[in-house]
């Protein structure tokens, strides 16, 4: 038996064959080809059942740093019957979508952009009538996926054509266009053009080798994809890039994708301007202005760093090491003039004296009011200025430390606030302080809810001396979303560092980015003619990045200054008038929609907020957190969504004994996989397909895997869609006597009776027993979001690879009838005819 897999990023067409009414499905495919004969030509029957995707465009026009990008894809129906193709693009996560048409049969059909509960209306009434769209999962960094699937009649084309919108950020000096290409075939004609305005000279255009779009990428020659640059004047330059079918082979085999599927990657266009070495530039046009500022001849500040570092269990092996990695190259970059610290925390909070490699355990429990305690009970050693000589010291307890215990994530913030403090009262020089956070997981000592952690720790760090804090989310069980949170409102960053062979590197690639900051407290005045202005005030600014303020003016020009403090002191500064290359009333939106979401995200009342996005949004045709596309089809009206591509966690998994009762064999288009690939040895994805619709199975693993597996059909018939629970679906139905082997932890934790202790309690691990109940539970491995069934351990044997070690475990630990350890299962909701 045989799943096909679907990998396409930039472009995805599946097309299905109507099959008979069973419940369940296995696939398989088929060997044999016979000749069909069309008025497109003479096919086998693989080539006629397969989408054919002829022509594949992706143009992107930049102009003042403002990426427009459309996404072409034709495609052809070679077969005798009507089959259903399924379009995806996988945009930056920065990117709005603003124009989807479809052209099928001659007539264009263009979606139109609505307040998302209005939107979700139109989709539950197409829902309800027996329609939807199926989606394909693909997998890449830092992205949004777009999917909409529709009907194309027998040898017939249809055209698709997306277009999103994103302002590019400037990182290590460049800017930086990516582009995921992966239409999972060989495409005859594909081409790339990339064209570049700007207002200032351009100091360089290159184009990087193809990336893999899931690991930093080291300069490959394989890889270097030899595109034309060309330069039109000192402003303006234009990239093309039309690799051919063997070429496109080539790269897809470089970039481990089957030779079939052929180029599986993405297009990267790098590139800078020359600039007002000061106080940057204002662009003006049409009663809007844009400001932009990344000044370079000012010397760095003297810093101090504290690094609080998450050593917890779940930290343990190759996450451990990376770490350890990661921090002896971020310590060489440490400057002469800064002073650093080194907090871990785990079930317990340490302040390390690097000067005598050893540790000192903190004594904390106030956690609303700390710091009085931190003074009286601690006496904590003093950062330690960087030279040679200490530096090697830091390598050396970064080596000493080790992962154990909980999660004390509370313990650890305080901890590094309270150093800062001690640390500013102690000294004459002036240091920017930072803090430097790092976890993969939930809290669970002390404080255990992530609100009231970001609201304590938000109120410490309240005043005139409010100390960044950098949060850095590891792997796949890190909570995202409260780490973003917690550095919004702390004038920090986040970001997620994914569980993969370069996570030292994407450690190293965030520190680069915030190790030099060159002015602190910026703020951009400008005169009374100015009104809605983006976000003006930045607590911190690093070299090789830019900052970005935009608003609409009334008068014939524009008054502005800049103020910040620099290593000198206090600065003023005054930036050049230029004129724009093109209109700037686009990119003012787009900037003040993605500051209001962020503002939004963390906001206390979110309904005002909410209508200014709104109002916004629909007015320029932005796909946001707060609308959808509506996408208008012939014979139906869908909602489209744009998803997370670079994650998602909704694996539902059987054991491989399962046979499902009825099962029919169906063609599929797509790449071949391997059963159970997408999970642990012996599991295979649980498939229930959706009557009257087209049906899909996503990728449940994860970021990098890329395990995408998809199965479409449309019955001939009318049906009734019944939704039905069926919970006992997700469990084991006769016991496993293997939990130990699953668990490799759990007999480590045992006690003499086989028992476990934990949470207060002495639970037994159940093995042959059953329970009656099985009660909601918050959450599950494969969903932090999504209530499961509380289970015992031998009855979700899905879930034990994410089961890593004990610590992991008590997350997702829930008792059942006062007696037994369980587990948080996830539930089954399914649709049945």
């Amino acid at each position: 038996m045989i799943f096909f897999a679907l990998p396409f990023l930039a472009a995805v067409f599946v097309f299905t064959l109507a099959a008979p009414s069973d419940n369940s499905f296995v696939v398989s495919s088929t060997d044999r080809s016979q000749t069909i004969i069309g008025k497109e030509g003479i096919f086998n029957d693989v080539e006629a059942t397969h989408p054919l995707i002829y022509a594949m465009d992706i143009n992107s026009n930049i102009s003042n740093r403002f990426a427009k990008t459309l996404v072409l894809s034709k495609v052809k129906n070679a077969g005798n019957t009507a089959k259903e193709a399924t379009f995806t693009v996988v945009l930056p996560e920065k990117a709005f979508i603003s124009e989807f048409v479809m052209e099928i049969g001659g007539k264009s059909y263009k979606a139109y952009v609505k307040e998302k509960e209005e939107a979700k209306n139109i989709y539950n009434k197409a829902v309800a009538s027996g329609q939807s769209a199926g989606h394909v999962e693909v997998s890449a960094r830092d992205s949004n996926r777009f999917t909409v699937s529709v009907n194309i009649e027998a040898e017939s084309k249809a055209e698709f054509l997306l277009t999103y919108e994103e302002l590019l950020e400037r990182r290590d000096n460049q800017y930086e266009l990516v582009l995921n290409i992966h239409p999972g075939q060989i495409v005859k004609d594909l081409n790339v053009q990339v064209m570049i305005n700007e207002s200032r000279p351009l100091r360089f255009v290159k184009t990087p080798p193809l990336r893999s779009g899931n690991e930093i990428s080291k300069n490959d020659d394989k890889l270097d994809p030899s595109s034309d640059i060309k330069i039109i004047n000192s402003t303006s330059a234009i990239v093309k890039f039309s690799p051919g079918p063997e070429r496109q082979k080539q790269f897809g085999i470089d970039l481990r994708a089957k030779e079939n599927e052929g180029l599986a990657g993405q297009f990267v266009v790098q590139y800078d301007v020359e600039r007002d070495s000061r106080g940057g530039e204002v662009l003006l046009q049409d009663g809007y202005f844009v400001h932009f500022f990344a000044p370079e001849d000012l010397e760095p500040l003297s810093k101090h760093v504290v690094f609080v570092l998450d050593t917890s269990g779940s930290m343990s092996g190759s996450k451990m090491e990376q770490l350890k990695d990661a921090m002896y190259s971020i310590l060489d970059q440490l400057r002469p003039n800064d002073i650093f610290h080194i907090v871990e925390f785990n079930s317990n909070v340490f302040v390390w004296n690097i000067d005598s490699e050893e540790s000192v355990k903190v004594d904390i429990s106030n956690y609303q009011e700390p710091f009085e305690e931190l003074t009286q009970k601690n006496n904590l050693p003093s950062a330690l200025s960087v030279m040679n000589e200490s530096i090697q010291k830091g390598k050396s307890v970064i080596g000493k430390i080790d992962s154990r215990g909980i999660t004390n994530i509370i313990g650890g913030l305080e901890t590094g606030l309270h150093l800062i403090k001690i640390q500013r009262n102690k000294e004459k020089e002036e240091y920017q302080p930072m803090i430097i956070f790092l976890t993969d997981g939930y809290p669970n000592v002390g404080v255990s809810s992530t609100d009231e952690i970001t609201k304590i720790v938000t109120d410490l760090n309240a005043g005139e001396h409010q100390i960044p804090i950098f949060s850095l989310s590891f792997g796949r069980s890190a909570d995202k979303s409260f780490l973003r949170k917690l550095s919004l409102k702390n004038l920090g960053l986040s970001r997620h560092i994914y569980e993969a062979s370069d996570a030292s590197l994407q450690l190293q690639d965030f520190y680069r980015q915030i190790s030099s900051p060159l002015l602190t407290h910026v703020n951009f005045k400008y005169d009374s003619e100015v009104e809605e202005v983006t976000k003006r005030d930045f607590p911190i600014f690093f070299r090789g990045s830019e900052i970005v303020v935009s608003g609409r003016f009334s008068g014939p020009t524009l008054q502005t200054s800049i103020h910040g403090r620099g290593s000198n002191g206090t600065l003023v500064l005054s930036p050049s008038l230029e004129t724009p290359v093109t209109s700037l009333e686009r990119l003012w939106a787009y900037l003040t929609v993605k500051q209001d979401l962020q503002r939004r995200e963390v906001a206390e009342n979110k309904i005002e907020l909410t209508k200014k996005i709104l109002d916004l949004a629909l007015k320029y045709s932005f796909v946001t957190e707060v609308t959808s596309l509506v996408v208008v089809k012939p014979n139906d009206t869908s909602a489209v969504e744009t998803e997370d591509a670079s994650d998602s966690h909704h694996r539902l998994l059987l054991p491989s004994s399962y046979s499902p009762r009825y099962s029919s064999s169906i063609p599929m288009a797509g790449v071949p996989g391997n059963p159970g690939i997408a999970g642990p040895q012996g599991y295979y994805p649980i498939m229930y397909p959706r009557s009257g619709a087209a049906m899909s199975i996503q990728n449940f693993d994860g970021d990098r895997h890329g395990y995408r597996y998809i199965m479409q059909r449309r019955p001939s018939y009318k049906s009734r869609v019944l939704p039905i629970r069926l919970p006992n679906l997700a469990v084991s139905s006769t016991p496993s006597p293997t939990i130990k082997s699953s668990l490799p932890w759990l007999s480590s934790v045992l006690d003499a009776n086989n028992s476990l202790n934990i949470s207060g309690g002495v639970y037994e691990i159940g093995g042959d027993s059953t329970v009656n109940l099985n009660p909601d539970c918050p959450k599950s491995p494969v969903n932090s979001t999504v209530k499961g069934h509380c289970t015992l351990l031998k009855d979700c044997p899905q879930v034990h690879h994410f089961l890593t070690d004990f610590q992991v475990y008590q997350q997702y630990f829930c008792p059942l009838e006062n007696k037994y350890a369980g587990v948080c299962c996830p539930k089954i909701n399914q649709v049945l005819p």
